[in-house]
């Protein structure tokens, strides 16, 4: 039954979160906010009492906190990729002539960006139209 409920939890933690980047856009909740959004769901989805409402939310808060610490880990490693290739460019153009940064720029624009599910390549137009930046 424990197993059950907590297999239960984390769909609805799950669902709230794909529910929660439709309705809010690019806000999110805390993971205090998210804890008690799942708990008050759970609350009238199951009739939880006061004392299991309470250990659920520790449980929903604990599993929030740590999903947080991974995001923010994840946006740190980006950001430092991204550091990384900015200053690998900035080291390239100051070998390369101002013919050579031209025509690399160009190259570069004319690489694929990703590949695709079943193999198909994605140029960079068709990449930056997908996440929904322009150009």
């Amino acid at each position: 039954m424990k197993k059950w409920i907590l297999s239960f939890g984390l769909m609805a933690l799950i669902s709230f979160g794909v529910m929660a980047q439709g309705q809010r856009g690019n806000t999110r909740p805390n993971p205090e906010e998210m804890a008690k959004m799942m708990t008050e769901r759970m609350t009238k989805q199951l009739n939880l009492t006061k004392e299991q409402q309470e250990k659920v939310y520790a449980i929903h808060l604990d599993l929030a906190q740590k999903r947080e610490e991974e995001r923010q880990a994840r946006k740190a490693e980006a950001d430092a990729r991204k550091e990384e290739a900015q200053k690998h460019e900035e080291r390239l153009n100051e070998v390369l002539t101002e013919e050579q940064r031209q025509k690399w720029v160009e190259i570069k624009s004319e690489r694929p960006v990703r590949m695709r599910p079943h193999g198909e390549i994605m140029d960079r137009d068709d990449f930056r139209k997908r996440r929904g930046g322009g150009n």
